[in-house]
């Protein structure tokens, strides 16, 4: 198939176009490179059969009509799918500019669903648990509304987010366009930036580089962990399903644990002197997340298989081969 990934030059977005080129699609990706690596880009280049893959820099609030002509070249006009996955993921990243993220996921979604009812493809919409907010409740099911502040510094991604579902759902229902929502809950793994500012890559580089975990607040913050190669199945999943499957859908890994003990985890899988070190929880940060993923387990015959031991190896090795003494501050 011919297949449009947005923000492919991202973490999760590289493991998914490395996967569908794998699988034998055509994959054209679409990134300002904003947060993804170019580097990244290049590797898939080469890595794959030069007339699988390509990829442009353009940013997604900008008119459609700019890449059309890409499309015409490289799919010879013919979209059948298009993974948007495009916008900063993680709070270091995304309050840089709150106003551009939450114009990415609002204007940039919307620009996205017209280039799906344009050209008849199915469109899937990467939306996210923080949606849920702070949850009041200990387990997040699809139908719990959350508990957002919609003023608050994480405000620009949560209510964004929010928002670009509701666009969702408002073009399924006036222009029954085939589109599919679902949310990401807690994700790692190789391709992590070192500098992704995300509880697991700064735990992995602070404790390589013999430096003390920074923990916020009192480590009894929960959070459910999800290996991306497990992620990115749920999402070819999700796509390949029927029209009567729209979502939203959870995908995340329903084993909680606390940050305390990812920290003892990952110290106890690194040669390393780093200790535990605490600092004041940012605002608006959650203190629990957990995915209910029945409606997954149901509809994508999907739940995760790798452990988060096993994960971290391989997470950990990855970071292993990076020169991260000249990353930049992830902080």
């Amino acid at each position: 198939m011919n297949i449009i990934v947005t923000g492919g030059a991202g973490f999760v977005g590289q493991n998914l176009c490395e996967r569908l080129l794998r699988d034998g699609h055509q994959v054209m990706c679409i990134d300002n490179l904003s947060t993804g690596s170019i580097d990244a880009l290049h590797n898939l280049s080469n890595a794959s059969i030069p007339s699988k893959f390509c990829w442009m820099c353009y940013d997604v609030e900008d008119p459609m009509e700019g890449i059309l002509a890409y499309i015409e070249e490289f799919f010879d006009g013919t979209v059948n799918q298009i993974f948007h996955l495009a916008c900063p993921a993680s709070p270091a990243h995304y309050q840089i500019d709150p106003i551009k993220t939450l114009m990415t996921s609002v204007l940039g979604t919307k620009n996205i669903l017209e280039l799906g009812r344009a050209s008849g493809a199915k469109v899937l919409f990467t939306s996210t648990s923080e949606i849920y907010g702070d949850p009041e409740v200990d387990i997040q099911k699809e139908d719990y509304h959350g508990n957002v502040n919609c003023t608050g510094p994480r405000a620009c991604y949560d209510e964004g987010k929010r928002a670009a579902e509701s666009l969702c759902f408002d073009y399924v229902r006036k222009y029954r366009i085939p589109v599919k929502v679902v949310r990401i809950f807690n994700t790692y793994g190789p391709k992590m930036s070192p500098t992704d500012g995300r509880v697991v890559s700064n735990f992995i580089v602070q404790a390589l580089l013999g430096e003390n975990l920074t923990i916020y607040g009192n480590g009894e913050q929960t959070r459910s962990f999800c290996y991306v190669t497990d992620l990115v199945e749920g999402l070819i999943r999700m796509m390949d399903t029927g029209p009567d499957v729209v979502g939203p859908i959870n995908l995340g890994n329903p084993s909680e644990i606390t940050v305390n003990t990812l920290g003892d985890i990952i110290l106890g899988l690194i040669n390393t002197n780093s200790k535990l070190s605490y600092v004041p929880l940012p605002t608006d940060d959650p203190c629990k997340r957990k995915p209910d993923i029945t409606v997954a387990k149901k509809e994508l015959d999907w739940e995760p298989k790798v452990d988060l031991q096993s994960g971290l190896r391989k997470t950990i090795n990855f970071f292993k081969n990076l020169n991260l003494e000249t990353a930049e501050e992830f902080e």
